[in-house]
């Protein structure tokens, strides 16, 4: 989502939306309640745990994510409301270039990452809008 469209008040990096997507991610597939750890979100985006704390030290003070000290790493309902709608736009951009395009699916993967990040949010609708009414179902 574009960042002052999705909450004024919160305007996120590339960076930080793709660190609060992972983190979403990793609570999604683990099925994971009280949280995740960092060093898998350092190793689910190929970076360092250092720089996973420093991402999480400004998704706190957005209040998109809380972590106790040293623990686990939970979205708060801001942060996962945000995470979801940045993940749909993956999954749905990521559609739309192989299915449509027939782009690799790594390739997409990688592509739609970039563009989540570029489109405006009513862009973002109406792109969701538009696949769904397709019938596209989008990979988790």
């Amino acid at each position: 989502m574009a960042r002052n469209e999705m909450a004024p008040e919160h305007s996120l990096t590339m960076a930080s939306e793709d660190y609060l997507e992972s983190i979403y991610r990793l609570s999604k597939e683990a099925g994971a309640e009280d949280g995740v750890r960092s060093v898998d979100v350092a190793e689910q985006l190929g970076v360092s745990k250092a720089s996973v704390n420093k991402a999480l030290a400004t998704l706190k003070e957005t209040g998109m994510v809380e972590q106790t000290r040293y623990g686990r790493v939970t979205l708060t309902d801001e942060g996962r409301d945000y995470a979801a709608h940045v993940w749909m736009c993956h999954r749905v951009l990521r559609a739309f270039l192989m299915n449509d395009l027939g782009v690799e699916p790594e390739v997409a993967d990688e592509e739609a990452c970039l563009m989540e990040h570029a489109l405006s949010h009513d862009t973002q609708r109406r792109w969701i809008d538009y696949m769904t009414k397709q019938g596209v179902t989008f990979e988790r």
